[in-house]
């Protein structure tokens, strides 16, 4: 073993002339020394211009290097494949906090070189499972359909499912700036990965950062529509590296945004498709499971370890279609999904959130006596029954019509606007304790009588309900 090592470092570095073929963003490379997986090389076109890429495919025949800037100008001959023996490593440190990077972490923001303390293998920490604490803490979002009814806990991986055109991108944005742990003046840290967004996406999250004062806390890694598609596959990666500095040796609370996990994944269906490989549903590698995996799962807490990382991806359902293989997939990997609902969006609901498809699987071990309120659980399961069965009576009414329906239907009718209208819809500007969410909630629940009321003690009725 120690002398594989001491040969792969004395072939570190080692330089070819001349590649066997450029197909798109990926090179093949014949006869070659034994290469490592993922390892960092350093393509040199005839011009001395250097490019980064690692190696996606290592064999006894070749080997297959994905170029992160692209292929473009290259030639057969006169390109120089240079391998470093490691992977593509980030300089990390606290100063980071208030720049702006590219998807490869290099500044972009007119500001100096960023001088790490460290630099950090790109593709994380390998964490031992048993090592991992159990999220219990609640992070109060500000947001009444989020921190009533579907509850943030520090350390999950609760991701955005939403479509294009709707408003995930101020949600995510009113989250960065309101999210804190109760109880303490910790806030969070802020990492942001874009990948593929337009530059007026990029605009909006930095001028609400700057806007609301938190910029000086937050790092954003930008990978834009206009760049190399193949970069949106570090850039998730290269993020991640810095929270998990900042996690892990820090001791951090950090909060990360990674959007738009759909133009990720785009991006994996385009190299496995000019590498050949079989197809599996929709065009997708079989593998996009286990490569989300690998990237919510760098999110959680660590035993002994003060800082945690708590995940929100956004991704966009292609035609609204929530059983598309990326919702799908990252349902299982994570704990629940905030779903969006166009049709509340249409009706000028923000945020337009869906109440029966979105859930927090995590909610219930962070809520009640001395962590929210004593009355939460109860309240959130008695919200989420009153209007699943406002559901029920819309579509009943869309068929009989609403002069058909009995007096208590009225009720729940008249409920469900109060609850759309009061509880879920409040401004992108707007700040609400859990206090007054779990108030405005009760608040609501005055629109039924009391006797419908059967998830609730009758001493949580009497305590609240007649207020």
């Amino acid at each position: 073993m120690e002398s594989a090592k001491e040969n792969r470092h004395l072939l570190a570095g080692r330089e070819y002339v001349g590649v066997d073929r450029i197909d798109g963003p990926l090179i093949f490379v014949k006869n070659t020394h034994p290469v490592g997986y993922r390892e960092l090389i350093e393509c040199v076109d005839k011009d001395g211009q250097m490019r980064l890429g690692i190696v996606l495919e290592s064999s006894t025949d070749a080997v297959v290097v994905q170029v992160f800037e692209g292929t473009a100008g290259l030639t057969l001959p006169d390109t120089r494949m240079r391998f470093c023996g490691e992977p593509l490593n980030l300089p990390v440190s606290k100063e980071m906090l208030g720049r702006v990077f590219n998807g490869l972490g290099q500044p972009i923001d007119g500001g100096p070189p960023q001088r790490g303390d460290l630099a950090l293998d790109i593709n994380g920490m390998a964490i031992n499972p048993i090592a991992r604490q159990y999220p219990r803490d609640f992070i109060q979002t500000g947001i009444s359909v989020i921190d009533g009814m579907n509850t943030l806990i520090r350390g999950q991986k609760l991701p955005i499912f939403s479509g294009n055109g709707l408003p995930h991108n101020e949600l995510a944005a009113q989250i960065a700036r309101q999210a804190k742990i109760r109880g303490t003046q910790t806030e969070f840290a802020v990492v942001f990965a874009a990948m593929g967004v337009k530059h007026d996406v990029a605009r909006f999250f930095i001028r609400s950062f700057e806007e609301s004062g938190v910029l000086d806390n937050v790092a954003l890694f930008l990978s834009l529509a206009d760049d190399p598609s193949i970069e949106r596959l570090i850039t998730p990666r290269t993020a991640l590296t810095l929270a998990e500095h900042l996690a892990f040796n820090e001791d951090m609370h950090v909060l990360v945004v990674m959007t738009d996990m759909t133009n990720y994944c785009e991006s994996l269906r385009e190299i496995s498709t000019i590498r050949g490989e079989i197809p599996s549903r929709k065009g997708y590698p079989g593998y996009l499971y286990s490569d989300l995996a690998e990237l919510y799962e760098r999110s959680g807490m660590i035993k002994g370890k003060a800082g945690s990382i708590t995940s929100l991806p956004i991704l966009t359902m292609p035609n609204d279609d929530i059983s598309h293989p990326i919702p799908d997939l990252s349902g299982y990997i994570t704990e629940g999904q905030i779903v969006f609902e166009r049709e509340m969006d249409g009706r000028g609901i923000y945020p337009p959130v869906a109440g029966l498809p979105s859930l927090s699987r995590l909610m219930k071990d962070g809520i009640g006596e001395g962590m929210t309120r004593e009355d939460h659980p109860h309240l959130a399961s008695q919200l989420f029954a009153a209007y699943s069965y406002v559901k029920d009576v819309r579509n009943l009414a869309s068929v009989i019509g609403e002069e058909e329906l009995t007096p208590l239907d009225h009720d729940y009718l008249e409920f469900g606007k109060h609850f759309e209208q009061k509880f879920v819809s409040q401004r992108q500007d707007e700040e609400r304790s859990i206090e007054e969410t779990l108030d405005i909630g009760w608040d609501v629940l005055r629109s039924l009588p009391v006797e419908e009321l059967h998830r609730i003690t009758e001493e949580e009725i009497e305590k609240y309900y007649g207020g």
